[in-house]
């Protein structure tokens, strides 16, 4: 089972990361933990808005997690910059949702609205500008997903907690989605040189 080549040295945590970060397995696991959250969201709909809250900031701080070893998959050192910055975002608004569980809607629609559209422009321009990314086409598609997301979010009106639970629960979904379909289009592109 060979995801990619043979796992690097342990002498250099970048080049382990790295390899980490290129496995199909780990972008798997990604899909997974946005998966997870958004079906909670959706089938447990009447959760209080400090449940939501702490349940959007462990899916951001965990997605946080996943980008930042995955920027370490990338070659040049100018493509790891957007990544980075992602998960630096990911991981500061999943520590305000922990340690400040929101009050209210528009706050939390605020926060994870802006996390998707900018995590949605910084991935746009990183598909645009890697000009070998495997299967740009889908990263493309998640990356717009991500800004309508964003966008939708933010344009959200506030009176209700439900509509705003089944949005996020929805959106967390399709992007779960999209993101196993990178997974399985990585670990097929890892496979065909192993094939010649």
């Amino acid at each position: 089972m060979a995801d990619s080549a043979a796992p690097s040295p342990a002498g250099d945590p970048a080049d382990l990361m790295g390899h980490v970060g290129r496995s199909w397995t780990w972008i798997m696991g990604s899909a997974v933990a946005t998966l997870v959250p958004g079906i909670l969201s959706l089938v447990w709909p009447d959760a209080t808005l400090h449940v939501l809250a702490v349940l959007f900031g462990l899916y951001l701080l965990v997605t946080g997690g996943f980008r930042f070893v995955a920027v370490f998959a990338r070659e040049e050192h100018g493509e790891r910059l957007p990544g980075l910055f992602s998960a630096v975002l990911y991981v500061l608004a999943g520590v305000l949702c922990l340690r400040h569980p929101l009050q209210t809607v528009a706050a939390l629609s605020l926060i994870v609205g802006i996390v998707w559209l900018v995590s949605g422009v910084l991935t746009l321009y990183t598909g645009l500008a890697t000009k070998d990314l495997p299967h740009r086409g889908v990263v493309l598609c998640v990356a717009v997903l991500g800004i309508v997301a964003g966008i939708v979010v933010l344009a959200l009106p506030t009176e209700s907690a439900r509509a705003l639970t089944r949005l996020l629960g929805l959106w967390l979904v399709l992007l779960g989605l999209a993101e196993a379909a990178v997974a399985l289009a990585w670990r097929a592109a890892l496979r065909k040189p192993s094939r010649r």
